[in-house]
């Protein structure tokens, strides 16, 4: 078994997708509409479905927001220079909700995006990706 993807429902698709490829740098996969039942599906990621957990964006026609709750936490990416990356999603319009720096009760170095819809992105520098709270 693996992970394949973790779906997010979206109140604009094109926004959604604008933020994934041009803020985050991912890749739009594919993307499927479904008429009868007013949705549309789009698969984004920074590597093939095959290769890697990608992140489906649901979009339902008639829903325009959504209630996050507080059960979901963030997703979480692995990124090479945590303070470069965040530089980078700033230049492009990305907003950081957590600036770079150790984990509280650890050494472990990330920061927070967070998408158009309200959903977080942890990013965590790849040298300490998995490690714990240690890194």
């Amino acid at each position: 078994m693996r992970l394949l993807h973790t779906m997010l429902r979206v109140a604009d698709l094109d926004r959604a997708i604008n933020f994934y490829t041009q803020v985050m740098g991912m890749k739009l996969l594919r993307q499927s509409e479904n008429q009868q039942y007013r949705y549309t599906l789009a698969f984004v990621g920074y590597q093939d479905e095959t290769e890697g957990a990608v992140i489906e964006l649901t979009y339902n026609w008639d829903t325009n927001q959504y209630d996050l709750g507080n059960a979901f936490g963030h997703i979480a990416i692995e990124t090479e220079d945590l303070y470069n990356t965040c530089d980078k999603i700033r230049e492009a319009g990305g907003t950081i909700t957590r600036e770079p720096g150790p984990v509280k009760g650890g050494t472990t170095e990330i920061a927070f995006v967070k998408d158009p819809d309200g959903y977080l992105l942890e990013l965590i520098n790849k040298k300490q990706a998995g490690k714990g709270l240690e890194g």
